[in-house]
């Protein structure tokens, strides 16, 4: 049987009351909040006379370590495969 998490408030439901409770889903392991440190910003117009778009390699690179990081938290919490 399904069961709901909510306590009948408007407000929403809160998992993991601060950063250090653990959740997991789908049968993971639980685990402490994910950190992804590497947050990429950049106001680099897209080209399209290089590979893949980018105009700089070190663009390119820092938007592949942005998407390697959240990968690997969500896996983490269970959350992608």
């Amino acid at each position: 049987m399904t069961q709901k998490i909510h306590d009948g408030s408007p407000d929403g439901a809160l998992i993991g009351g601060t950063s250090s409770e653990k959740i997991g889903f789908y049968g993971t392991t639980p685990v402490t909040r994910q950190s992804v440190s590497a947050y990429t910003t950049t106001t680099a117009a897209v080209s399209t006379s290089t590979n893949w778009g980018y105009t700089t390699s070190t663009q390119a690179d820092a938007i592949n370590t942005q998407v390697v990081a959240l990968t690997a938290a969500l896996r983490n919490l269970g959350l992608a495969g």
